[in-house]
């Protein structure tokens, strides 16, 4: 089981670490030019700032499962700090929480996109199709749950052990 979560947690960690590291230097580039034409040759890419956007929506997505690998998600610790006995039935309510909350993202981000497939709507200046946007919350909320189960199987052998 070990070497199995090893090996989601590679392809996981890569893929994380890779397309939000190609989305924010894209975006970096964009809004880099868009800078520089701006107030050098007072002329504006309206794409560009419409890119950045999306870029920002995309990677705060793609953000929370590595936060969850990290162990990096908010969390208020003030009944743990008062009470030290309850932190670890307090991890696991915190995982189980997570949990829920990655099932619900799945299925109703899956019905959000399947009604952006419905009516077919693209961003305004771009023309991307909003089911691309919209489809990065099923994927979050899986790639949450991924996580969220390798990190409540690593607590529970490491509290056996």
């Amino acid at each position: 089981m070990q070497k199995t979560l090893s090996i989601i947690d590679t392809i996981l960690t890569f893929l994380e670490d890779w397309t939000l590291f190609i989305a924010v230097i894209v975006a970096l580039i964009a809004l880099f030019f868009n800078v520089v034409l701006r107030y050098g040759f007072n002329y504006s890419l309206a794409w560009s700032e419409e890119l950045v956007r999306e870029v920002i929506i995309y990677t705060t997505f793609i953000g929370c499962s590595a936060a969850i690998k990290n162990r990096s998600m908010i969390k208020i610790d003030a009944l743990v700090q008062l009470f030290p006995v309850l932190k670890t039935p307090l991890n696991y309510l915190s995982h189980l929480a997570t949990l829920i909350f990655s099932i619900m993202i799945i299925y109703y981000g899956w019905l959000m996109a399947a009604r952006q497939v419905m009516t077919n709507q693209k961003t305004i200046i771009m023309q991307i199709p909003m089911v691309y946007l919209y489809a990065i919350l099923p994927v979050m909320g899986i790639l949450m749950l991924i996580r969220t189960l390798q990190v409540f199987y690593l607590d529970a052998t490491k509290q056996s052990s």
